[in-house]
């Protein structure tokens, strides 16, 4: 599941809507949303999301946050470490080899560390590309 995917399935939750009765608000399928969900679709479209913050009808700040959780939510993510320290490159792919080993503790706890240390950086902070577009 990603975090999108969570946090929409408590949004469900929370207003008793089904996944077949949100889908068919939203104009998709329910195999749609329940891979999204689960992680087995790429992040939505910035359309589709929106459709999804009106459907929910959410204040502004939890619009904001189901849009960082979306870009967040890329189930096959690519990291370009080119032009990066070797260390960049190691880091990455041992962590592409070994995720799936590491429990749940582990993860929060090298995200944790990973946002904290990059908060301390010199360097601009993670601004996730927009992608305008039709679902």
């Amino acid at each position: 599941m990603t975090p999108l995917g969570k946090r929409l399935r408590a949004l469900r939750n929370e207003r008793g809507v089904t996944l077949k009765e949100m889908a068919k608000a939203l104009n998709v399928s329910s195999a749609y949303l329940s891979a999204l969900e689960h992680g087995r679709r790429g992040k939505p479209t910035w359309y589709l999301l929106q459709r999804m913050i009106a459907y929910f009808n959410v204040i502004w700040d939890d619009a904001d946050e189901l849009q960082k959780l979306a870009d967040l939510s890329d189930p096959k993510v690519t990291i370009d470490t080119a032009g990066l320290a070797p260390e960049a490159t190691e880091l990455a792919n041992r962590l592409a080899h070994e995720i799936g080993r590491l429990s749940t503790d582990d993860l929060v706890s090298l995200r944790n560390e990973v946002v904290k240390r990059a908060a301390r950086s010199d360097l601009p902070a993670y601004q996730p590309r927009t992608e305008v577009g039709a679902e």
